[in-house]
């Protein structure tokens, strides 16, 4: 993501008039021959912001409606997916000065996907994830570039800036006050008081209609007192409309302005003055001696990882717990710990040290060594994976190591171009939010019980352990299916006794939910009851559950020893 363009100077930044024909004392308008650093509209006090428009009150009430229904009368992650969706559209739509750069667009399309994924099989996860990226979202509508940090400084902000919002909108209904009594009061007002005079008079006048009339106020004021006795809201739910107001107008009126730190290239902060000697930095001596120290380690420890590890069969009784669990989790300390130490050495003034491309040459070597022990890593993984199959933890491990392998691709980056310290750290925090994003998008146990059931129906029954063992989510229920005519009698039979217990799941879920209403629909969970109920006839004979829990404790006890 790249920050937006935006005004030059920071005080036409602040001016209420700064992209737009106001008129006034203080209008300014920034020409385009202007350039300098991307700012927001400063906002400091509410007689420096943008004039309020109806658009504007119109979203921050829609806004407080859409959480109401979607969140606080809600029961499910179906009520989440659309306010994901709404909630942007609504910022977008009351926004007073909108900036559509690449964060806006790419933010908007990570939204979508996510309330695609809760409308389908939501977590609580997706909640957090969808919270942090409307935050990022209003951020780069406001024309500040969504870094991981300044996404939780602007989150903060909000507190403030509703309270600066709410005075600004205080004075500003003065004038709109006083621009509807003048436009509207008498040429509206006067007209309906008129017509209630008047159709008061010709109903009075006419006993039948009056009766009638009169008839129709009593129901109409019965059906409007039972209606907001049943609609009334508690004091809670008033406190959750205000708060949800408040963050709304701070979220659309913010008051910081700017990155809360700034991005530099670290030679040009240090190149010597004219006529200075040549930068001899007194660390380059102790760096390329840690350096060539790290090579030889890594060349050493890599031998003895292929020579133990790979195109061996593994005996009986083999630790594979502890060397692709363990193991793996240490190694991958290993490469963080080498991305902090070539992020420490390359910085300062050896950046500006005449000897700097022997360095970066050790430094390449190190690297390819690093990325050699990234893939051990994974085959360590791999090495867990076929000894019994995929787990959600193990696709957290593979996730996360990834990220690391990210991370230390950045650093490679930050040394290739002379980034800094703040470049990095950024960068490493869109990787790792990034990465948290995509984990919470992807179809973990699909993906987990596709494999182990490919596994198990080619005769290799270990995987049968996961599936005993863990908690399987609507999106990998179905992907069973196939075990029910397996040839192993006790993995047959347990899956069907597991299938008929997740239809009564099913159907109980499914009564729950029509209560509930809308927004605790699942697509997911209702994919998986009709098709239950379609195949029941599959596993008819486990509708006694004496029987049923008979094959579950048998189907355990067999699938432990892969455990």
């Amino acid at each position: 993501m790249s920050s937006e363009t935006g005004p030059a100077n920071p005080e036409d930044a602040a001016s209420p008039t700064a992209g737009m024909q106001t008129p006034g004392p203080q209008s300014e308008v920034p020409t385009s021959s202007q350039a300098g650093p991307p700012a927001l509209p400063r906002a400091t006090a509410s007689g420096d912001q943008a004039p309020v428009w109806w658009r504007e009150i119109m979203a921050v009430l829609l806004l407080v409606v859409l959480a109401d229904v979607t969140i606080y009368r809600g029961f499910g992650f179906a009520g989440y997916a659309l306010f994901f969706v709404a909630a942007p559209l609504f910022l977008l739509f009351g926004a007073p000065r909108p900036r559509f750069g690449a964060g806006f667009w790419l933010l908007g399309l990570m939204l979508v996907l996510l309330a695609a994924k809760a409308a389908w099989c939501g977590s609580w996860l997706l909640v957090a994830c969808g919270l942090a990226l409307l935050v990022a979202f209003a951020m780069a509508l406001a024309g500040l570039c969504p870094y991981v940090l300044e996404v939780g400084v602007f989150a903060s902000q909000t507190i403030l800036a509703g309270y600066e919002g709410l005075i600004h909108y205080r004075r500003s209904s003065d004038k709109v006050g006083s621009a509807i009594g003048r436009g509207i009061g008498l040429e509206v007002g006067l007209p309906v008081l008129a017509f209630l005079a008047f159709g008061l008079l010709f109903v009075v006048a006419n006993p039948d209609l009056l009766a009638s009339f009169g008839e129709t106020v009593e129901w109409l004021l019965t059906s409007l007192r039972e209606w907001i006795l049943q609609v009334a809201p508690s004091w809670r739910e008033v406190l959750f409309w205000l708060a949800v107001m408040w963050v709304a107008i701070g979220l659309l009126r913010p008051v910081v302005s700017r990155a809360l730190f700034e991005e530099r290239s670290e030679i040009t902060a240090l190149v010597p003055e004219e006529g200075e000697p040549p930068v001899r930095a007194m660390l380059y001596g102790p760096f390329r001696n840690t350096l060539v120290t790290v090579i030889v380690l890594f060349a050493v420890y890599l031998v003895f990882e292929f020579k133990t590890l790979w195109f061996r069969e593994f005996p009986k009784g083999f630790y594979y717990s502890g060397y692709a669990h363990q193991g793996a989790a240490w190694l991958t300390v290993a490469l963080g710990l080498a991305t902090v130490v070539l992020s420490f050495i390359f910085r300062g003034r050896v950046l500006l040290d005449a000897r700097l491309p022997r360095l970066r040459r050790l430094a390449w070597v190190w690297s390819l060594e690093n990325l050699l022990l990234a893939i051990a890593v994974y085959h360590r993984m791999y090495i867990y994976i076929r000894f019994n199959g995929m787990t959600r933890m193990r696709t957290v491990g593979l996730f996360g190591m990834t990220c690391v392998v990210a991370g230390f691709l950045l650093v490679v980056w930050k040394i290739v171009h002379n980034r800094d310290f703040v470049w990095l750290v950024r960068r490493h925090l869109w990787a790792l939010a990034l990465t948290v994003y995509l984990f919470a998008l992807w179809p973990t146990d699909a993906v987990v019980h596709y494999y182990n059931v490919q596994r198990i129906l080619s005769g290799d029954p270990a995987p049968s352990v996961q599936i005993s063992v863990h908690p399987i989510s609507s999106e990998g229920v179905l992907l069973l299916l196939p075990l029910v005519d397996c040839r192993d009698a006790t993995i047959r039979e347990g899956v069907r006794a597991m299938l008929a217990d997740r239809l009564d799941q099913a159907e109980a879920v499914a009564r729950r939910r029509q209560t509930e209403g809308w927004t605790a629909h699942q697509i997911g969970d209702r994919l998986v009851l009709d098709r239950l109920r379609v195949e029941s006839p599959r596993w008819a004979e486990y509708t006694d559950r004496q029987k049923r829990e008979a094959a579950l404790e048998n189907f355990d006890a067999y699938a432990y020893q892969w455990y």
